[in-house]
C-alpha cells in the first residue's frame, strides 16, 4: 500500500490543518455518491479515508512515523520475528549473526515469547520442545469516521437518514437524540475489511442552520410576525413547527416580545421527552398605511401613558 502521506498528497511533516484540508478535497471528489459507476473512485475514497483516520490520530501518526505500525495501523513485526529457529532452544540466531553475537536458549526464548505476546496480544502455540511460537492475532479492519449534515427539522424530529458508506452500501440510519447533541453513533462492522473481521464506522451528526428556527438547548425558538389587529384583538393563527404547521391562539392585547410555548415541539431528549417551541411575537406594522396614521393621530386613549416609566425615563 502507498505511503499514507502520498495517498493524501501531503508532505510527511504536514500539520493537522493541511492534512484535514487535503482529505476534505479528496473525499469531496471521490465520494461514492458522486461516483456510483466508478468502483476505482470508491476504492480510492476508502484509501484516503483510512489514511486520514490514521494520520489524524496523534498517537497512531507518531507510531507510523517511527515505523512501528503499517499503513493499515497494524504493528510491524520486530526484527527477526518469524526467522527459522536454530534447534530445540526455539528462537536461536546463529552466533555472530548479529552485533554482539547474541544467542538465545530456552530461557531467552521464553522471555521473547512474553514480549511478542505483549505486542500482538496472541496466545502461545506449542511448536517445539520449548513451547515458543507466538502468532499475532489477525487484525480487524480500520474504523471509518463519517460526518453527516442533517436538516434542522429532520434532526429535531429524529427522521431516519439514507446514507451511502464508502463500501457503496446504502443504509437508512436511525439517528438518536444523543447523536443530534454531538455524540458519535457507532455502526458495528461497517468499517474497512481486515483479516480479523471488519472495523466499525462512526457517524457524527452536524445540524444544519434553519432560515427561521433556532435551537436553544432542547427548545426551538421562532420569531413570529403578527398583524396589529391580531395583537390588539387576539386571533387564532397558523404557524410552522419542525413537524409541520399547527394552529395557535394569540391572546388579545399581546405586545412584541411576548413568548408563547408549544409543548413537545422541540428536540428529542435521551430520556424520551422533548423540548418545546418558544414563539416570540413580533407586531408587524405596515410601512405606509394612511388610515392607520390618521387613526393614531386622532386617538387620545393612550397618549398619557408612559411605557418607559420602569426604565426611569
Amino acid at each position: 500500500m502507498a505511503d499514507l502521506y502520498t495517498t493524501l498528497g501531503v508532505a510527511r511533516g504536514a500539520d493537522e490543518g493541511t492534512i484535514k484540508k487535503a482529505y476534505r478535497k479528496l473525499a469531496k471528489e471521490l465520494h461514492p455518491d458522486k461516483n456510483k459507476d466508478n468502483p476505482k473512485a470508491t476504492a480510492r475514497f476508502s484509501e484516503v479515508t483510512r489514511a486520514y483516520d490514521l494520520l489524524s490520530d496523534k498517537d497512531k501518526r507518531a507510531q507510523y512515523d517511527r515505523g512501528e505500525i503499517d499503513e493499515q495501523g497494524n504493528p510491524k513485526a520486530p526484527f527477526g520475528y518469524g526467522s527459522p529457529g536454530g534447534g530445540a532452544g526455539g528462537f536461536r540466531p546463529s552466533r555472530g549473526g548479529a552485533p554482539g553475537g547474541f544467542e538465545f536458549g530456552d530461557a531467552a526464548a521464553a522471555d521473547f515469547g512474553d514480549i511478542f505476546e505483549g505486542i500482538f496480544g496472541s496466545r502461545r502455540q506449542s511448536t517445539g520442545p520449548s513451547g515458543f511460537g507466538a502468532r499475532p492475532r489477525p487484525q480487524r479492519g480500520a474504523d471509518i469516521a463519517y460526518r453527516l449534515a442533517v436538516d434542522f427539522d429532520d434532526a429535531a424530529a429524529l427522521k431516519p437518514q439514507r446514507i451511502t458508506l464508502s463500501s457503496g452500501k446504502t443504509i437508512d440510519l436511525k439517528i438518536t437524540a444523543e447523536a443530534v447533541s454531538g455524540k458519535p453513533m457507532r455502526l458495528a462492522g461497517q468499517g474497512e475489511q481486515g483479516a480479523g473481521g471488519p472495523g466499525d464506522a462512526t457517524v457524527t451528526i452536524e445540524v444544519k442552520p434553519h432560515r427561521f428556527f433556532t435551537r436553544d438547548g432542547d427548545d426551538v425558538r421562532l420569531d413570529l410576525p403578527i398583524r396589529l389587529d391580531e395583537a390588539v384583538l387576539g386571533a387564532r393563527i397558523r404557524l410552522p413547527t419542525v413537524e409541520g404547521a399547527v394552529m395557535m391562539s394569540i391572546p388579545a392585547g399581546s405586545n412584541s416580545g411576548k413568548v408563547l410555548r408549544l409543548k413537545g415541539r422541540g428536540f428529542h431528549r435521551g430520556n424520551g421527552t422533548r423540548g418545546d417551541q418558544l414563539v416570540t411575537l413580533m407586531v408587524d406594522l405596515p410601512a405606509d398605511d394612511e388610515a392607520l396614521k390618521q387613526f393614531v393621530e386622532s386617538w387620545d386613549g393612550d397618549k398619557q401613558r408612559n411605557p418607559r416609566a420602569t426604565l426611569g425615563v
